[in-house]
């Protein structure tokens, strides 16, 4: 398992992009909408290190409570299926079972650790032969 990304839910991704750019000294990484979920997100990445934050914007947010800016944590995994079922066997909640977004080409779970925030298990792609 591998640590790919932190996502908090922000207000404004134009606003948040602005800042953890201009501010922080962040790139840039990529952004979308995803209609499903009726939200957008966007991503910014450290040049020195490739840490990278999510930002979640959700169509209709209008209330604001302290604390529920972050929107889960990120963890690259090899084999989705084996990964739930590990956590499963090991008492883990599945708050997800994996599924795939429209557009995306990877796979994806959420479970919910023991203060239910968010865990999203991501399906890493193979690395190419003779590595």
């Amino acid at each position: 398992m591998r640590y790919s990304h932190a996502s908090i839910t922000v207000r404004s991704i134009d606003d948040s992009l602005r800042f953890y750019t201009e501010v922080l000294g962040l790139e840039p990484a990529g952004r979308r909408r995803i209609e499903e979920n009726r939200a957008e997100i966007a991503f910014v990445r450290d040049p020195e290190t490739g840490a990278r934050v999510e930002f979640t914007h959700w169509d209709g947010k209008e209330s604001w409570e302290p604390g529920e800016q972050l929107d889960h944590l990120a963890f690259e995994v090899p084999d989705l299926a084996e990964a739930v079922a590990r956590a499963r066997r090991l008492g883990a909640r599945v708050g997800k079972e994996p599924y795939r977004l429209v557009g995306s080409g990877r796979r994806i779970a959420f479970l919910l650790d023991p203060d239910d925030v968010w865990i999203e298990l991501i399906e890493s792609p193979p690395p190419p032969s003779g590595q």
